[in-house]
């Protein structure tokens, strides 16, 4: 890792969730700070108003787990995204911008749920149901598709967006079951795109 430049004193650090690319928040960091955090793969921050280090989630338990710690192009200001492990505002807030939830704007939530449900499989699913019959997921897909195509030759946008909703979880069930994700299937349309 680049080191940032200390001889100005502390850094800001800038805290972004590493699934929902949301900022979370901003911190200072010092060197000591700094190498602790890369240690502990826990956010470390140099804490101005107590004059000490101090480790975000120290006292409520929930801490910032370190994926990955950039420095900018100056050397003067750090990119740690982390894992929040609960709230990362005082407040309770999910961040200490508290006009936003950290949720997703991408699929990830749904993929989430489904690869949870298997993992820890729930009597009576039907996502479960799916998950377990390959040739009844992929059948579903086939059904979603073909009624999505008919719901677009009309001009009814709930049951055409319905319909688009249901061919998409469809989509994600059938590749988890094949063990899957959707960045797999990204990543196959990076390389067309280049």
């Amino acid at each position: 890792m680049i080191q940032p430049d200390f001889s100005k004193g502390l850094v800001p650090a800038i805290i972004q969730d590493y699934f929902t690319n949301n900022v979370l928040m901003l911190g200072y960091m010092n060197e000591e700070a700094l190498s602790k955090t890369a240690d502990e793969k826990k956010v470390t921050f140099f804490s101005r108003s107590k004059n000490r280090l101090w480790t975000k989630g120290e006292t409520s338990g929930n801490y910032l787990l370190v994926k990955s710690i950039e420095v900018d192009c100056d050397k003067d200001t750090l990119l740690i995204k982390a894992a929040p492990q609960g709230p990362t505002c005082h407040k309770g807030n999910d961040t200490c911008f508290g006009e936003q939830k950290n949720e997703s704007n991408d699929l990830s939530f749904l993929q989430n749920t489904i690869s949870n449900r298997k993992e820890n499989p729930k009597e009576g699913s039907y996502t479960n149901e799916l998950l377990n019959n390959l040739n009844k997921a992929a059948q579903k897909v086939g059904e979603e598709a073909v009624e999505l195509v008919i719901e677009a030759k009309d001009n009814n946008e709930e049951l055409f967006l319905n319909e688009a909703a249901d061919l998409m979880y469809h989509y994600l069930v059938l590749l988890t079951a094949k063990d899957y994700k959707l960045d797999d299937v990204i990543q196959v349309l990076k390389k067309r795109h280049s």
